[in-house]
């Protein structure tokens, strides 16, 4: 489908430096001048999907998969939006948060916080960014 300009409704972002999809779905989308990304985990492709014990390692791991995927677009974490942020134990909090902010700056994101059930993972995290149309 295409806008009335004749420009693609939707562009599909794909880097080699983050983790690939392990089902029908991309690791980022382009629409407008927002870029969605897919819910990242902390896997490392780099170093053979390996993933590391703690929270704050697995959450820098995720927001440089993130991070890559934004870099394919030339958009950087400040123009992060809005997060979604899925800790397998909200007890993590204080050491993913402390994690966290190492990649972002002020104003920063909006962010929703929750408990999930995750598949042997501690953190799972998507973002909403504005870039250039």
């Amino acid at each position: 489908m295409t806008t009335p300009q004749n420009t693609p409704l939707k562009q599909a972002i794909v880097s080699d430096r983050a983790p690939q999809p392990a089902g029908p779905y991309s690791q980022g989308i382009v629409s407008g001048d927002l870029l969605f990304t897919a819910g990242f985990g902390p896997q490392d492709r780099e170093n053979g999907n390996a993933v590391a014990d703690t929270v704050a390692e697995q959450t820098r791991q995720v927001l440089r998969n993130i991070q890559a995927v934004l870099d394919e677009h030339g958009a950087t974490m400040d123009q992060v939006l809005k997060t979604t942020v899925h800790l397998a134990d909200l007890a993590d909090f204080e050491e993913f948060n402390a994690a966290y902010q190492e990649f972002f700056t002020a104003p920063f994101p909006v962010r929703t916080t929750v408990g999930s059930q995750l598949a042997n993972i501690l953190v799972e995290i998507d973002v909403v960014a504005r870039v250039a149309a």
